[in-house]
């Protein structure tokens, strides 16, 4: 019996489920689902959303632009998010010094509230999942990870 995880993608024994890049998403997904529920059920917000305010509330104010090219997202996507966080008062739009066309993003007192509210739940949810993993893989994993991110940089 082949070890499916050593196999050759390239070979005609391809086999989607030992495939790293589809772990590796599906391993995200099925991590990210339960913080979802917590920002979805406390807040309303969508997993953009979410991926706008934390970005605004780790960097500080930026564009659209600037979100879409840290995070992977696409325009699209964050400008309904953006449009959407707006209206709920959780950011603010200014114009830009730099290119008229771009707007600076900023968390409002209520956003900022929220992301504080949900950074703590989110440290509390790590802490949760690294437990489960346990020490050893957790830092393995992370050493891991963060060597394929240095990779695509």
């Amino acid at each position: 019996m082949t070890d499916t995880h050593s196999r050759d993608p390239e070979g005609p024994d391809f086999d989607l489920q030992g495939f790293l890049p589809y772990l590796l998403n599906q391993a995200a997904e099925a991590t990210s689902r339960g913080f979802q529920e917590i920002y979805r059920d406390s807040y309303g917000f969508t997993r953009t959303q979410w991926r706008v305010m934390a970005n605004l509330g780790k960097f500080g104010a930026m564009t659209a632009r600037d979100i879409c090219t840290i995070s992977h997202i696409e325009k699209t996507k964050v400008s309904r998010a953006v449009a959407s966080l707006e209206a709920l008062g959780m950011l603010t739009r200014a114009p830009s010094d730099q290119d008229k066309r771009a707007e600076i993003l900023s968390l409002t007192e209520a956003g900022r509230a929220a992301f504080d509210d949900l950074g703590r739940r989110a440290l509390a949810y790590d802490k949760a999942l690294r437990s489960k993993l346990g020490t050893e893989a957790s830092d393995l994993l992370d050493r891991v990870l963060s060597g394929l991110m240095a990779d695509r940089a």
